[in-house]
């Protein structure tokens, strides 16, 4: 039987002018390795703030307690002497995101990775307690994505970015990706929107790959993504103190072999350059108000993986 995985996530961040930042990265997944009778589970929680990041994750050998999808995440995780708890609802008025184009794809072998945002952009509330601390969730601005999948994908970007300077209702989500197909690695893939002035700007897709550019690392991101009615120009920047690694298991025939370090910034720095035929270039800016993951078959070592592995 062939391997598969499948992921809900939140991403949500406090970074209102004035106060310190906060934010929260909270997945439950499933996990089958190939030829394995039944699915694993985790449930974590990684909260970002001036101390840096702490994460609690647990593991669970059938379906895991809690529930997670649009209305929000509930759960319980609990490891390493360490216990996270979270009650989150989510409200918003945007439809689903779906990143893939041309939509055939997802019902297509390839790419093994699917991603959808079914809320791309939303409001958060509710609580989390990590260890003896409470935090109160209130007006957080948050993303609720989903993926699944037979394979990671080789290298992937995931950006999402909310709380521009001087476009307050504006959000850009993005994937990057380079997948194994043919027995070759592709070049960039782009897909996703940035959410402007009401106007949803579709970005990347199959059709723009000859002009999708990515520089990434741990921490940092430059890219040029060109799109259906804007092209944009995208830097990141995060501390590494300021970033949770994670070691995701493979899922394919060879589960050494499909292992990937993820790093997960909370709270990062993103600047965009927009460009549409027929107006002015837009300058937006946000100091602490995107969310920046960087994964790979290689393990760079620039940031201590949290101690939770997958069962």
């Amino acid at each position: 039987m062939p391997g598969r995985y499948e992921s809900w996530f939140l991403s949500a961040r406090d970074a209102e002018p004035g106060r310190p930042p906060r934010a929260l990265w909270i997945r439950h997944t499933r996990h089958r390795p190939a030829g394995a009778a039944r699915d694993s589970a985790a449930l974590w929680c990684t909260l970002f703030d001036a101390d840096g990041a702490q994460a609690v994750k647990q593991s669970f050998s059938g379906p895991p307690p809690g529930a997670a999808g649009p209305g929000g995440f509930h759960g319980e995780a609990r490891a390493r002497g360490r216990m996270a708890s979270w009650e989150l609802t989510l409200s918003s008025g945007e439809p689903p995101l779906r990143h893939l184009r041309p939509s055939a794809l997802y019902r297509l072998p390839l790419p093994r990775t699917k991603v959808e945002a079914p809320v791309p952009d939303c409001i958060a509330s509710g609580r989390v307690v990590l260890d003896a601390r409470v935090q109160e969730v209130v007006g957080w601005r948050a993303t609720a994505g989903h993926n699944w999948g037979a394979e990671h994908a080789d290298r992937w970007v995931w950006l999402h970015a909310a709380g521009f300077e001087d476009e307050p209702e504006a959000w850009l989500e993005l994937t990057l990706a380079r997948v194994r197909a043919a027995g070759r690695t592709t070049p960039w893939i782009a897909n996703g929107a940035l959410s402007l002035g009401g106007a949803r700007l579709r970005l990347g897709g199959l059709a723009h790959i000859p002009g999708v550019r990515v520089v990434a690392g741990p921490g940092r991101l430059e890219a040029i993504v060109p799109g259906e009615r804007a092209d944009i120009r995208v830097a990141v920047h995060a501390d590494t103190d300021q970033i949770a690694g994670f070691r995701y298991a493979g899922v394919g025939p060879d589960p050494v072999a499909g292992e990937r370090e993820v790093l997960h910034a909370g709270l990062a720095e993103v600047h965009l350059n927009v460009r549409r035929a027929g107006r002015p270039t837009m300058e937006l800016a946000t100091a602490a108000g995107g969310a920046y993951e960087l994964g790979s078959r290689m393990f760079t070592g620039a940031v201590a993986l949290q101690p939770y592995p997958d069962p």
